[in-house]
């Protein structure tokens, strides 16, 4: 039986289940492709929860609920500039991740905007890929004491149409 994906604005109430969400996404799915010290680093970005919610109220974040049960987020910053898209691994490959990148272009493209960024993890550069994301180049972030690469990817939106005002 296929999920039945839902998706709403986020609340700052969500925040701390969020968080959790993010660190069980980077925790688990992260370490194909990153090492286990490289993880660390990256999940303790949501250890503080005030600074993490600051963060997700800075953008126009979303949740996607599958069968009722908080399953991911993903948010836009300012009209093309795709940011935090995470799954939780219990519904990793089950279309949470397409229906939320599919809402962000859309607004994106709504916007106005003529193409959409990501900073892709090594384990999310083949979703954006098949998605038609194209790398542009590849980038270091450095989280305490680790380095860990993304690439930097674009994909060209559809002109809206629709009525003229």
């Amino acid at each position: 039986m296929a999920d039945t994906i839902a998706l709403r604005p986020a609340l700052p109430a969500d925040a701390p289940a969020l968080a959790a969400l993010f660190r069980a996404s980077v925790e688990t799915l992260g370490v194909e492709d990153y090492s286990q010290a490289q993880v660390e680093a990256w999940s303790a970005l949501a250890d503080d929860e005030a600074a993490f919610a600051q963060k997700l109220a800075e953008k126009l974040t979303i949740v996607a609920l599958a069968n009722g049960a908080l399953a991911g987020f993903a948010a836009l910053k300012g009209t093309d500039a795709l940011d935090m898209l995470y799954v939780h691994p219990n519904f990793a490959r089950r279309g949470v991740a397409t229906a939320l990148c599919d809402a962000l272009e859309k607004l994106s493209s709504a916007r106005h905007a003529k193409k959409l960024t990501v900073d892709a993890s090594d384990s999310a550069e083949p979703f954006f890929a098949r998605r038609g994301y194209v790398a542009q180049q590849r980038n270091m972030v450095f989280l305490g004491d680790e380095v860990l690469g993304n690439t930097t990817m674009t994909k060209d939106l559809p002109a809206m149409t629709g009525p003229t005002q």
